[in-house]
């Protein structure tokens, strides 16, 4: 039973690695960007959430209803401005703009909050738990977040094979110049792809805050758990990072079982492994040299 118990920790861990990373995957998937600042912006939402909510006078569990749409809005004029310049020139100036992004945002957190730790108080929401057997508890927060997970992924699976604008950003994924030629603009394509990351970074990072403590130096972490259930379920492919997070938690839940110190060890153990027997990942396509 311990073993199960351990499991279903896993999954509940990786969905939340999965919310994280859809947004990572799908910038690279249609813009070939590695955006370093990643996991500073889940950070900013958490921030946002706790700087917004007594504003609006709202509860802090729909904290998202204001934060989302504003994390939209900001990755859409993001793209269209900084980001696209740098992509105009060459990925590696990508590479260097968003981690120069990442120092400023971290150190104007650091600059207004200081180093001590934020939270989202929920109140006693985040207490309740679901008392399956004798030996497993699972928290229904960890349900909700592994729900929202599902949703967001299966939503943008719908919207990227169902809809006109979804069918353009992938268009533009694979031939930025047919689909050009085609009378599409890229550079708009680019940015409501952008817009939808920012979103869905915007949520995982208010879970994150609702279910543990935040410093403004909390993104590096985040964005390496994110990149490696991107990598192990294969860069551009949404329902391979849901797979890749579940994978990557469980890997850590096993380690832990261990030993403590062994949580990262064990996810690390297998995003090597994955890149030395399938470097592109279980969902990702092989490209052709």
């Amino acid at each position: 039973m311990i073993w199960v118990n351990t499991v279903i920790e896993g999954v509940l861990v990786g969905s939340f690695y999965a919310l994280f990373a859809c947004g990572l995957s799908l910038m690279f998937g249609v813009m070939k960007i590695i955006n370093l600042a990643h996991g500073d912006m889940a950070v900013v939402a958490g921030y946002t959430a706790i700087f917004l909510v007594p504003k609006f006078h709202l509860a802090p569990v729909w904290s998202f209803v204001v934060v989302v749409p504003i994390f939209a809005l900001f990755g859409y004029v993001l793209q269209r401005t900084l980001l696209q310049k740098a992509i105009d020139r060459d990925p590696f100036t990508t590479l260097l703009v968003t981690f120069g992004l990442s120092v400023i945002i971290e150190n104007l957190l650091l600059e207004i909050y200081t180093a001590n730790g934020q939270s989202i108080d929920i109140g006693v929401l985040i207490s309740k738990s679901w008392q399956v057997s004798s030996t497993l508890t699972i928290s229904y927060f960890s349900l909700v977040v592994m729900a929202v997970a599902v949703a967001v992924l299966l939503s943008l699976q719908l919207f990227l094979s169902r809809t006109g604008t979804g069918r353009q950003i992938r268009a533009v994924s694979d031939d930025r110049e047919a689909a050009q030629l085609c009378g599409t603009n890229y550079r708009h394509i680019f940015g409501i792809a952008s817009a939808i990351a920012f979103a869905t970074v915007a949520l995982a990072g208010i879970a994150y805050g609702i279910s543990t403590e935040f410093f403004p130096s909390s993104g590096g972490a985040n964005l390496l758990f994110a990149f490696e259930a991107v990598v192990i379920g294969g860069i551009g492919s949404l329902w391979g990072t849901l797979l890749g997070g579940v994978l990557l938690g469980v890997s850590q839940q096993l380690g832990a079982h261990f030993s403590p110190a062994y949580q990262v060890l064990g996810g690390n153990i297998l995003f090597l492994a994955v890149l030395a027997v399938r470097p592109q990942g279980l969902f990702g396509k092989r490209t052709e040299m």
